[in-house]
Parts: C-alpha cells; structure tokens; sequence
C-alpha cells in the first residue's frame, strides 16, 4: 500500500537535511565562517584604530596679520608655525619633515584679500573633510570681521551663531530626540536583511539541487515512489532546516569567538558607549534626565533601544522568515525543475531577486523617512516585499505611534495566501519542467505549463 503524503514528507525532508548536513563543504563553510566573520570584524575595528590614530601635521606660514591663534591642535590635526622664512624654504621644509602639507596666508591689508591668497600645498589632493575643516576656519573668521563692518560685536556674533535645537517630548513627558525613528528602522532593517540574505543563499541551495538531481536522472526513480509536489516540498523543507542548523551555529559560534576574542584582547567595552550607564527606574521623566545634553541624548537612545519590542520583533522574524523562505524557494524549486544547467537560470533569476532588492531600498528610504506613508505600508503589506519592510517598522511596536494590528494581520494573511498560492503554481511547473531535458524553457512556456 502507498504511504500516504504524512508518510513520506518526514522521510524526504530526513533526506534532504542529511545529505545537505553531510556535505563536506557545508562542513567547511560552517566551521570557517564564524572565523572568518569574527576575523573580519577585529580586522575593520584594527584598521580603524590605526586610521583613527593618524594625525596630520600641517605646517603654517601666516605672513599677514590676520588669523593668528585660529589654527588649534585637535584630535586629527596638528599645526607647526613657520615664522620669517621664505615660501620656498617653508615649502622645502615641509617635504623634508614629511608634514602633511603647508597653509600660506600672504600678506593683504584686509582679511578678505589674505584669505583669497591664501593656499594649501599638498603632495597629493587633499580629502575633502582637510579642506572643509581649513574652510570653516577661514570662514569663521571671515563672518565675524564683515559682522564688525556692520557694527555687530564679537560677543553679539557668538550669540547670533549659537545652533538651535527644538526640544521633542511625547505627551506623557517622555523625553525624545531626532533619529529615534531612523535608529529603530536600522534595527528591524538588519532582521529584514538578514531574511533576504538567507533567502538568496538557501534559495539557490534549492535550485541547484533540483538541477544536479534533475541532470543525473536521479530524478526519475525518486518520483516513480513519490509526487513531485511532495518532493517539492521536503527538498524546501530540508533545506531550510540545514540553513537554520548552519545559522544558529553561526550566532553562537560567533558570539563565543568574538567574546573570548574581546576579552583576550582587553578591550573595554563601556568606551563604545561613551563610558555611561544605562537609564534606570526613574529616568522616565524630561526634567529626571542627564545634566548634561549629551548624557541625556546617549540615555535616551539607550532606553529606546530597551524599550524596543523585543519579544514582537523577534516572533515576527520567525513566522516571515518562514513564509518568506518557503514562498522564495518554491520559486527557486520551479526554475530549478525547469532548466538543465545552472547557466540557463539567469534569465529567471533578476525578476526573484528584484522585489528583495526594492523592499531593501525602498524600505529603508521610506520607513526613514515616514514609517506610516502610503509607500512604507503599501511595501509592508506586498507579500514578496513585507518580509522585509514589516520588519522595518515593527520596532516601533504594535497600536499607538507603531504598526496598526490590523496591519500585521493582513500582512500575515497576505503572506500566508500568497504562499499557498505560488507553492500550487511552483508545484504544476515542477511537475512539468523535472522531465523536460534538452530544451531551455521561455517563460511563455512556463505560462503553457501552469494550464496543465
């Protein structure tokens, strides 16, 4: 007697999850990618450190009475004054010092014609935040003393160039601040990339196994036991178990190494926050914050990322993960039935690809800049784009100032109708296109082969 489908799905995902668990180069790229993304990781902090510690020194010959004491010592930049030599001798000496570059200020009778002389030799051109950072110096200075023809004091200028910041605050006193929105969007961005990322590697897994099976006729003797659509739908299966496998071993693994890696290499880690501590209990109220505005800025954003629906944020990852996955890779499994080769995959592949690709871009653009407009929703609620874009705007949370319920609701139902219908539609091209040899299908005949 057949077995029923209950019967032989487990055994086909069982297959397909070992054979994939098994292989030798899922074995390699398992153990050496934690390494490899925690190598990489300590490597860009390590050039950074070494970029960040790099200080220019630029020699300065001011041969006007003009700027003097303007050209101060920061973290990036130091300044040597020339005095009474030559702009030769002073170009000489800077190449032989090895000096960044030389800033000559001739002499004028006013500011304006020294500043309009005024030229920085380099080696090569300069970067553009050199020049800027020169720039706003000259500028400066050039503001105050065209302010003093108008007979604005120098104290009176400082008062008219002090920056204005609006103080944002909800209606129950909780204080806010800009960026709120864009830091939570980042947050649910990653998870959304993560999904497409997963979707693209394990959903080419898909496909070429279909092709290898499907080229060395394998095929024809596992489907004389068994119904396309239910080999279908363990190889989906399976592979996706194999990726979850390979993914939960990547986090942990991760983790561990950079850790250890951390912690062996001394590094403090209260630094990245600017060495201060989380909000408490009673950190709630505008008036209870830091006394400075700094601390207070860091605190908030500290207590948003808290506050973030963790819970929420991370059940969402998993049921679009899933439905997003298994609506993907039974695209994948349909093309992979359909060509030969790998190489004929190409011409289908763009048209997969692209709704992950605008659900990035567009979501990213979107949610930044209105969570709650027509676009973001719109993305958020398409089922081949809302894997990635809800993920984007549930950080925000559920009801009030967040994501609608109904919202996610019609999301999911969206998702979950839009998975049984292209898993039906993938199932009849599968049917069809894993005895076809020979032939490089278009996609008018992928159409013909849905009315079989």
């Amino acid at each position: 007697m057949e077995r029923s489908i209950m019967d032989k799905l487990p055994l086909i995902i069982k297959r397909e999850y070992l054979a994939k668990v098994r292989n030798k180069s899922f074995i390699i790229m398992t153990i050496l990618s934690p390494i490899l993304i925690v190598g990489m990781i300590l490597l860009v902090a390590y050039l950074t450190k070494i970029n960040d510690n790099e200080k220019r020194i630029i020699a300065v010959l001011n041969e006007s009475t003009f700027f003097s004491g303007q050209f101060k010592i920061t973290e990036s930049t130091s300044y040597i004054q020339f005095r009474n030599i030559s702009l030769q001798k002073a170009k000489d000496s800077t190449l032989s010092m090895g000096y960044f570059g030389l800033l000559h200020i001739p002499a004028g009778p006013t500011m304006e014609e020294a500043a309009n002389a005024a030229y920085l030799f380099t080696k090569e051109n300069p970067s553009t935040l050199v020049t800027e950072r020169l720039e706003r110096i000259f500028q400066n200075q050039l503001r105050q003393e065209r302010l003093k023809g108008l007979g604005v004091s120098t104290d009176q200028f400082s008062n008219v160039e002090k920056a204005y910041s609006i103080n944002l605050s909800t209606f129950d006193g909780q204080r806010s601040i800009k960026g709120i929105n864009e830091l939570k969007a980042f947050v649910g961005g990653a998870f959304g990339y993560a999904i497409m990322m997963f979707i693209i590697i394990y959903g080419g897994f898909v496909m070429r196994s279909v092709i290898e099976e499907k080229t060395s006729r394998i095929i024809e003797v596992i489907i004389s036991s068994i119904k396309p659509f239910q080999l279908m739908l363990g190889k989906i299966i399976g592979t996706s178990l194999a990726g979850i496998t390979q993914f939960v071993i990547w986090i942990v693994s991760a983790s561990i190494l950079l850790f250890l890696s951390v912690a062996f290499l001394e590094i403090d880690l209260s630094e990245l926050s600017g060495g201060t501590s989380l909000p408490g209990p009673g950190m709630n109220n505008v008036s209870q914050l830091s006394a400075t505005p700094m601390e207070g800025e860091i605190l908030v954003y500290a207590k948003e990322i808290i506050n973030i629906p963790w819970a929420l944020l991370i059940g969402s990852f998993l049921v679009y993960f899933i439905l997003g996955y298994l609506i993907y890779s039974s695209i994948y499994a349909a093309i992979g039935a359909a060509v030969d080769n790998e190489t004929d995959t190409q011409q289908f592949i763009f048209p997969i690809i692209l709704p992950l690709m605008l659900a990035i871009y567009v979501g990213f653009f979107s949610v930044f800049s209105n969570p709650h407009g027509p676009i973001a929703v719109g993305f958020s609620l398409f089922p081949l784009t809302s894997p990635i874009v809800m993920l984007m705007r549930l950080p925000g949370g559920i009801g009030d100032g967040g994501v609608p319920l109904w919202q996610l609701l019609t999301s999911i139902g969206l998702l979950i109708g839009a998975f049984l219908g292209i898993v039906w539609l993938a199932s009849k091209i599968y049917r069809v296109g894993i005895l076809m040899y020979g032939k490089r299908p278009t996609y008018k005949e992928l159409f013909r082969w849905l009315k079989y």
